[in-house]
């Protein structure tokens, strides 16, 4: 059949559209599954913190992920990206990069965040391997390392108390004016935390992993590890396109459902929330995708789960 009405089109393929797809694709509903195979955390070798997943590829994920939503044949999978969508709650029209055009009844954004090109030298080189953005994530395999954080003003002031509890080997470089006050600056004295200003003129290092930073001002920091504050974008401009509401930082904002304000859009993963783990938007999507059967099977999404 051409053109057929799909039941939710779900845009993006980390773990919070690959939950919601296993969570719909069990339901019975016809989902329109597109991803274009590019996810942020390809550059990593490990997702941790995943109940029963701690250490898998990011790769090894999705390719379980994918082949447990490939049993269920309502589910139909798009690798490539969506380019353009139009439409209203109940038909919304969604054209891929090659020119196909598929119909859903409902919305389903989960296109993460992108990272901004890297402009460190050397940063590239250890990104994913000894330079890290979480330490939820990879804090523990770099425990009581001598540690870089590259960060500054207010948020440098939560990282800090935050990775010590990973090591106590810490020191900070703001790569330019820390935009701190004198208060803040004292406290990191007072914790032995290191404070650098001088902008970063190169990191050095073996085989991804990190031997020193280098400060314009001459300096250098030996160090095996770093944590970093990185420049993100939302991964699709797709949402912003058909009207979500979003945050100056380009997430989509959300209800705790993952509901938008354009009536049979949702929302769900990194895009919706500073927490970026996967374990968290794999639970997101799954608790969207209930509540979009439930909203296609007629119930309110108000009402009771």
């Amino acid at each position: 059949m051409d053109n057929p009405l799909y039941d939710v089109a779900i845009i993006g393929g980390g773990p919070a559209g690959l939950s919601a797809a296993l969570v719909l694709g069990r339901a019975r509903k016809y989902v329109a599954f597109i991803d274009e195979g590019r996810p942020r955390n390809a550059v990593t070798h490990e997702i941790h913190g995943f109940l029963t997943r701690d250490g898998i590829s990011p790769s090894e994920f999705r390719r379980l992920a994918n082949e447990e939503i490939a049993a269920y044949p309502s589910v139909s999978f798009f690798t490539e990206p969506a380019v353009t969508i139009t439409g209203a709650d109940s038909r919304f029209e969604i054209e891929t990069m090659q020119g196909k055009r598929l119909l859903s009844k409902k919305v389903l954004f989960a296109v993460g965040m992108k990272d901004r090109p890297l402009d460190i030298p050397g940063l590239k080189e250890v990104y994913g391997k000894s330079a890290f953005v979480c330490p939820y994530c990879d804090g523990w395999e770099l425990r009581d390392q001598p540690l870089v954080i590259i960060n500054k003003g207010a948020e440098l002031m939560h990282f800090a108390p935050l990775l010590s509890g990973w090591t106590n080997r810490i020191t900070v470089c703001t790569n330019g004016p820390d935009e701190l006050t004198d208060t803040e600056r004292e406290e990191l004295r007072r914790n032995q935390v290191l404070l650098f200003d001088s902008p970063i003129r190169r990191i050095d290092s073996n085989d991804g992993i990190t031997r020193q930073v280098v400060l314009e001002d001459g300096s250098s920091i030996a160090c095996r590890g770093i944590f970093f504050k990185p420049e993100l974008v939302t991964g699709s401009n797709l949402p912003r396109t058909i009207g979500c509401q979003m945050t100056e930082l380009g997430e989509v904002v959300v209800d705790d459902f993952g509901k938008t304000n354009i009536p049979g859009v949702y929302s769900v993963g990194d895009v919706t929330s500073r927490f970026h783990q996967a374990i968290a938007a794999a639970s997101k999507g799954s608790l969207a995708a209930v509540v979009i059967n439930n909203e296609l099977n007629g119930i309110a999404w108000k009402a009771n789960l």
